[in-house]
């Protein structure tokens, strides 16, 4: 892969300057790694739009303005959809699947209501997803089953089931639980349509009940849940409530850069 950013597309490059990436373009697993890493320190995972009742568009034209340019953020279908674009736009091939979720769910999760990518560099295969509110892997995971994977303070691995593929797990106070599954069915642009009409509209979807908003930082995590925001750091927890309209916009761009 060409390493000369001059013949990248101006969208392309102005996505790079987005995530603060300013590393090789080269096709290697490590490029991807940082990228995957970049994206989730700099571009927040947020429901505002929904809430708002703002219908989203998951075209690539409507993603670059308004997570590029306006420098918002989005959701798994918005975020993964971009960083998708994006990986195949510097060459590397990419595979789209539907997960279901299963972190915090007491039963079957009812729905497959997550996107996730298959990616391949240097002749393996990896995880990669950036559209989690929630604690996820920041770098790509490889999709051989059965090896931990220790990033930080936390680890990963896969696992196979028969019923619902690829599993990956995380090691929760000592022992491995679903995070979420897929199947390598390959999904096109509009199988998304259905599962993000659902996640914007369906009475019991959680993502019109109550902001979520979350970033990774150099420190640790900035969440918001429902009003209450939630700053992560090496020295502790620190929670706040704005009591204005005013500082509740002042901190969203504060802790998370996002200007309403």
């Amino acid at each position: 892969m060409n390493d000369n950013r001059s013949q990248l597309k101006p969208e392309v490059r102005a996505y790079l300057e987005r995530i603060k990436y300013d590393g090789p373009v080269d096709g290697s697993a490590e490029t991807l790694a940082a990228l995957q890493e970049c994206h989730l320190h700099t571009v927040p995972y947020e429901n505002l739009d929904i809430l708002n009742r703002r219908p989203l568009s998951l075209e690539t034209c409507d993603l670059i303005e308004k997570i590029v340019v306006r420098g918002r953020g989005g959701y798994c279908f918005e975020l993964n959809a971009l960083f998708g674009w994006l990986l195949r736009e510097l060459g590397y091939p990419v595979t789209d699947f539907v997960a279901r979720f299963w972190r915090d769910e007491p039963n079957l999760p009812p729905k497959q209501r997550h996107h996730v990518l298959k990616v391949e560099a240097q002749g393996s295969f990896y995880l990669c997803d950036v559209g989690v509110g929630g604690i996820v892997p920041r770098r790509p995971i490889e999709m051989i089953e059965g090896i931990a994977h220790q990033q930080g303070d936390e680890s990963y691995r896969f696992e196979r089931d028969r019923d619902y593929g690829w599993v990956l797990c995380e090691l929760y106070h000592g022992k491995w639980r679903w995070l979420y599954s897929f199947t390598e069915e390959r999904k096109l642009p509009k199988d998304f349509i259905m599962s993000t009409y659902w996640c914007e509209n369906a009475p019991d979807s959680i993502f019109i009940k109550d902001a979520m908003v979350a970033i990774r930082t150099r420190e640790g995590r900035n969440t918001i849940a429902g009003e209450q925001f939630r700053i992560f750091t090496s020295d502790g927890l620190q929670t706040f409530v704005p009591q204005t309209e005013e500082e509740y916009k002042e901190a969203l761009r504060t802790y998370f850069g996002i200007v309403i």
